[in-house]
């Protein structure tokens, strides 16, 4: 089998087998085949596409190109759930602990954030002394015992998508959506979950920048999902600007702890009702949508949800105080408040911009090598449709000095467009595909 006769029957429109697949794969990951023979098979797959079984078989066979997690050892269905990627999205920290404290195991597997903001890890990692390196024995056990438990990514899993996404970061081929697909469902299939829900995001502030190209990619997860022998449904949400008030690591967890204990309402819940009303139902634990999300209400009603949190943190060695007391959170030494220059009605906000003004503090990566500042980042006061007078409060900067504030908080006026007449209501939820 020789790679240059699979680049050309791809460049032609062929269909490629599952023992093609896998030799491309397995011979890459191995070092076996240079990076420009499989940069021009990427380019043909961007141009000519994949069938469903092509796209399963690329899946499966970078599962297999490392490590897999068997979770077993678990006792019952266990879920997971993954995003597209977002400004201030920290979904996770709410939906976890409602589905764990419904009595559905969260066995999740993160990683560290690379861009305007940390991942789930670095956010958890604001409870001083919290820890995902722990074994896979403990890990296992405090499913367990406690129904949640989030674990780092090891090197090991799915290195052939570590090598490919590289690759196709500087080949200009990374919008194909077999490729997104089969990068992102290997990492979820290898991390052994029988539930699967996905949040596509579809916006300024997201890869898929409009509802056609998101569906797209949803119904391709979904698809490849259920070929795998997975529950897996996708949600479609909206990304032209931030997910909830916060963007940067306490500062969500702030946020996330406040939905939790049933202070805030508003697009952060909404996507949480509906990503957990998905994992209830797949799993056969609710008859249907509404029953799950009154389940999931219920749980953030009599505190199971928050103390469910706190019981993670514990678990893995933090100090669950500030669960209780969100003023324990690391806290950003200067504060200021950034205020409207004109009346009317917000129209955008640019969500990765806004992203990048916390990154820019402090709070998120510009290569892997760089430290985070857990403290510092942006609380919005208003959002799209909201009415403003000259003076308002739009949002307030948390910063690690006053001169980066006051740079910040031009760059973050900037991030906000306005209109002198009423501004309609979009759905944040665009639609739910199975």
């Amino acid at each position: 089998m020789q790679m240059t006769d699979l680049i050309a029957k791809k460049r032609d429109g062929g269909r490629l087998s599952g023992q093609e697949i896998d030799f491309m794969v397995q011979g890459y990951t191995r070092g076996e085949i240079p990076d420009y023979q499989m940069s021009a098979m990427c380019m043909a797959i961007l141009f000519r596409g994949m069938d469903d079984q092509e796209t399963l078989d690329l899946t499966m066979s970078m599962v297999h190109s490392g490590q897999t997690i068997d979770l077993s050892p678990i006792q019952g269905l266990k879920a997971d759930k993954h995003s597209t990627g977002g400004v201030g999205d920290k979904t996770s920290l709410v939906l976890c602990p409602m589905v764990a404290a419904c009595g559905l195991k969260i066995a999740k597997m993160s990683g560290r954030g690379l861009g305007h903001t940390g991942g789930t890890i670095d956010k958890l990692e604001s409870f001083p002394g919290f820890s995902v390196d722990i074994s896979e024995e403990r890990f296992f056990q405090n499913v367990n015992d406690i129904g949640i438990a989030v674990i780092g990514q090891t090197a090991d899993l799915v290195p052939a998508d570590k090598k490919l996404y590289a690759l196709r970061d500087v080949t200009g081929t990374v919008p194909s959506i077999p490729l997104i697909v089969s990068s992102i469902m290997s990492k979820k299939l290898a991390s052994g979950s029988d539930i699967i829900v996905l949040d596509v995001k579809c916006g300024s502030g997201a890869f898929m920048k409009t509802p056609e190209a998101a569906r797209e990619l949803a119904r391709g997860l979904t698809r490849i999902g259920r070929l795998a022998q997975r529950r897996c449904a996708a949600v479609i949400t909206d990304m032209d600007q931030p997910l909830g008030f916060a963007v940067g690591n306490a500062l969500e967890v702030k946020e996330a702890i406040s939905v939790l204990k049933g202070e805030q309402r508003g697009d952060l819940l909404e996507l949480c009702l509906t990503l957990g009303g998905l994992m209830l139902t797949e799993a056969g634990m609710a008859a249907d949508m509404e029953a799950a999300q009154a389940r999931l209400l219920e749980a953030v009603k009599d505190g199971s949800a928050l103390e469910k949190l706190a019981q993670m943190v514990r678990a893995q060695g933090g100090d669950a105080a500030p669960v209780y007391e969100p003023a324990l959170l690391p806290q950003a030494p200067v504060v200021l408040e950034v205020r409207a220059d004109r009346a009317g009605y917000v129209e955008r906000i640019q969500a990765e911009q806004v992203g990048l003004v916390s990154m820019h503090l402090g709070g998120g990566r510009v290569n892997k090598e760089s430290s985070i500042d857990l403290s510092v980042g942006v609380v919005l006061d208003k959002k799209v449709g909201d009415r403003v007078a000259p003076g308002d409060r739009l949002a307030v900067l948390h910063a690690p000095s006053a001169e980066k504030a006051r740079e910040a908080a031009e760059q973050l006026k900037a991030c906000f467009r306005f209109s002198d007449s009423p501004v309609p209501a979009r759905p944040f939820i665009i639609d739910i595909v199975r």
